[in-house]
């Protein structure tokens, strides 16, 4: 890795020795040394400030360092950090599991918590695969689900991702083959699910969608009408619906979840990223009451066998029960609909750059799609750009996007929409004619 900045010593000693995710380490650019973050800004070692335009991987949702969370971490940290969920309990688990029952749509009343989303949609997949084999149906292991989906990068999760995906395709052998379809958007690829559930449904046990939005796939948007479809095919055939909300949770696509928009209840639902407003890790796996009452049981074999250490951490629960508030007492979602307009409204010059496919927007996500980012350098030369203009934007494969904190002002948004429009047309004049 090269790069030239005044590195402070931790730096400088901890790049020796750290291994950073995505990254080739023999030449990629050096990482930004950040000293602080606070509200929608990070601010490096050197005294600069960005303008944080995707909330830290789609987590930061109300800015950095709420007073709010904060407290509240502190409060819990004087009292007890962690304690083991097995044979005994604690307060802010048991809080922010009701909290979620009663949040999240219809009967989605059970919640198992872990540590990150992947996990999360690790726990959905063998609830799903339990819940037949319990139900006396042990044929029924199978997972559908669609192309340009990502839901992880554990051994389960990039199973039911897309194979030809860069972070994926080197782990291939490692993987139980899963049924991967063209997601059902028109009507012959509704057809071609149709014909092959008509065939092979007795084998499955769920299917698997990020509604609305297939996010690192792509940021590709789908309508509700798929949603739904999605949902009435499942209940035709017998099949368990997991939608994973990890990244469209929590009012990103302007409601508290995305299946509220289609008026869809999942059996199963993940949940993680703005869970604690961006402070630590933690997911929840909300199941149906279904769901739940099929393991229980007089056997201990019908329990459902998982257990992460920090299952139900009381310090990230307590986070997670602070967020919460905040979307009680705050206006979160007026905030999503004031940037869900000015990103469509700023992000428009973009369409007439040479080399640009498309621009998309829903509720507090705006994307730029290029023709071809080019090679790896191309990539390193535009997420430089954004630095130096005061911004952190993290394009990746052929996506520009921004998916800013729901706090972010209108000033700190349009330095962000005019920094995207200026940077893809010097990519674009950058392009060979």
């Amino acid at each position: 890795m090269s790069d030239s900045f005044h590195e402070p010593e931790w730096f400088r000693e901890g790049i020796r020795h750290i291994w950073l995710p995505y990254t080739q380490m023999q030449n990629s650019p050096l990482p930004q040394a950040v000293k602080a973050v606070q509200g929608s800004r990070i601010i490096l070692e050197d005294g600069r400030e960005l303008i944080d335009g995707v909330a830290s991987w789609w987590t930061a949702c109300h800015g950095y360092n709420h007073p709010h969370i904060k407290e509240a971490v502190a409060a819990q940290l004087d009292k007890m950090p962690h304690v083991m969920l097995a044979g005994l309990s604690n307060e802010p688990a048991f809080t922010l599991a009701t909290r979620l029952a009663a949040l999240t749509p219809g009967d989605l009343n059970r919640v198992f918590i872990s540590e990150s989303g992947s996990v999360s949609v690790e726990i959905a997949l063998k609830l799903a695969v339990q819940y037949w084999l319990n139900r006396g149906r042990p044929e029924r292991q199978k997972i559908i689900a669609f192309k340009n989906g990502y839901h992880g990068d554990t051994i389960g999760t990039m199973a039911i991702g897309d194979s030809e995906n860069i972070m994926h395709s080197p782990f291939a052998g490692l993987m139980h083959h899963q049924q991967i379809l063209d997601i059902p958007a028109d009507e012959k690829t509704r057809q071609d699910v149709e014909l092959f559930l008509e065939y092979n449904a007795g084998e499955c046990a769920a299917v698997v969608l990020e509604p609305l939005v297939q996010g690192a796939g792509g940021m590709i948007f789908h309508d509700t009408e798929t949603v739904k479809f999605i949902n009435d095919t499942c209940k035709k055939h017998d099949l368990l619906l997991i939608l994973d909300e990890i990244m469209v949770g929590f009012g990103r696509l302007g409601s508290m979840f995305a299946c509220q928009q289609a008026d869809v209840v999942p059996d199963i639902l993940t949940l993680s990223k703005s869970l604690t407003g961006g402070t630590m890790a933690l997911a929840a796996t909300v199941a149906s009451d279904r769901i739940f009452e099929a393991f229980l049981s007089d056997d201990i074999e019908d329990c459902f066998m998982h257990g992460p250490t920090y299952t139900g951490n009381a310090l990230a629960c307590a986070a997670a029960n602070a967020s919460l508030d905040l979307f009680e007492t705050e206006p979160r979602l007026e905030q999503v609909q004031n940037i869900a307009a000015k990103l469509k409204a700023e992000l428009v010059p973009c369409r007439s750059i040479k080399g640009v496919v498309d621009v998309r927007t829903m509720g507090a996500l705006g994307v730029v799609e290029l023709d071809d980012m080019g090679d790896v350098d191309d990539m390193y030369w535009i997420r430089k750009k954004f630095v130096e203009e005061g911004c952190w934007v993290r394009p990746f494969g052929n996506i520009v996007y921004l998916m800013p904190p729901f706090v972010i002002s209108d000033e700190e948004l349009s330095t962000l929409t005019d920094t995207v429009v200026k940077i893809v047309g010097e990519w674009s004049d950058r392009k060979p004619s």
